[in-house]
């Protein structure tokens, strides 16, 4: 029978903390306390329960490394007939066509361009929510239930499963506080390899660690948020609004850190006018390097497009990405639609 090793990772199902949603994406995700769209399924469940619409859709798709790798992102939620609220998020990364070299030379020592294949790697998630109101006016509660398929090519996958939950108290139309812990459970991976004799003997040769099945755990992460949003004669309206991400499986380079506990925070701030144009900006990403600190700085606007034709509402948003690549990583255009379906008046 296979050896099986079991592992916490600091970096296990990184495809999941990408973000989805041009909206969050241009606040720098500081979302968590106030976040009130189909989106919530993904940052904090207990947000499904401010839809009101028969139903709401998003879409998003990005690339990353100039193209290499393709990001999407679809999500449904919609109110039940008992007050309760449920959504479902589908989550993609991948790298497509990526050639495989270990047959290029054919077994007379002839370099044979024919003989290159390709394969895909990618990381798929599947996120089912619910939530609901409580007693206590203005908490909400809500649960995600995530299923994972990552796979690399015909050489290895892996399935798993994890839990998340969240929570949100609306004190007043001002003030939004708010609490989501990711892998509640520690999410697990159990992944299986299937080399062929011939790549086992290309790893050989050239040093390289021949893969066991195994087990992969994601520690459980926490963020709690608040955000105070401000009126200006009933037409501008101001929302600032921080995250506070913390880590516990090890040191990671954030503002701060240490080998059991890491804190990043970061900040968001969105303006509107007349809740039809937004214009949003956002900070994250604080680390230090050789004794100086470094950000990611974020820009984003929208367009709310209410009641058309009768139908429902239409939000347009758009994200840059490391403005000004404060960081050192590239930036990427990030583009998301959102439709509200209220039904025909």
């Amino acid at each position: 029978m296979p050896s099986q090793a079991q592992t916490v990772r600091k970096y296990s199902n990184e495809f999941l903390k990408n973000g989805v949603g041009a909206r969050s994406y241009g606040m720098s995700y500081s979302v968590t306390s106030f976040v009130d769209d189909v989106s919530a399924g993904y940052w904090n469940p207990a947000g499904l329960t401010q839809l009101n619409n028969r139903f709401q859709t998003e879409l998003m798709h990005a690339e990353y490394f100039a193209g290499i790798a393709a990001y999407d992102y679809g999500s449904f939620a919609m109110p039940l007939d008992n007050g309760d609220y449920m959504g479902v998020t589908i989550i993609r990364l991948g790298v497509d066509d990526i050639q495989n070299t270990i047959d290029l030379v054919d077994q007379d020592g002839n370099v044979n361009y024919d003989r290159i294949t390709k394969f895909s790697t990618a990381d798929y998630a599947g996120i089912f929510s619910y939530a609901r109101k409580t007693k206590i006016e203005g908490l909400s509660i809500g649960g995600n239930a995530k299923i994972i398929y990552r796979m690399i090519g015909d050489f290895a996958s892996a399935w798993g499963f994890g839990l998340d939950a969240g929570a949100q108290y609306r004190l007043n139309e001002k003030w939004f506080f708010g609490a989501s812990a990711k892998d509640v459970t520690t999410t697990f991976n159990v992944w299986s390899y299937s080399l062929d004799s011939k790549t086992k003997e290309v790893f050989l040769e050239t040093d390289n660690e021949i893969p066991e099945n195994g087990l992969e755990l994601t520690a459980p992460q926490l963020t709690l948020g608040v955000a105070r949003k401000f009126w200006v004669k009933d037409v501008v309206s101001i929302l600032p609004a921080f995250d506070f991400n913390m880590t516990f499986e090890g040191q990671r380079n954030t503002l701060v850190q240490s080998k059991a506990f890491n804190l990043d925070p970061t900040f968001g701030l969105e303006t509107s006018y007349k809740e039809f144009i937004y214009l949003r900006g956002g900070i994250g990403n604080i680390t230090t390097v050789k004794d100086e600190y470094t950000f990611q700085p974020n820009f984003g606007v929208g367009i709310y497009l209410k009641n058309l034709f009768g139908l429902g509402s239409l939000a347009i948003d758009y994200a840059l990405t490391d403005l000004g690549d404060q960081s050192g990583t590239l930036y990427s255009n990030i583009f998301s639609l959102r439709f509200e379906y209220n039904g025909k008046q």
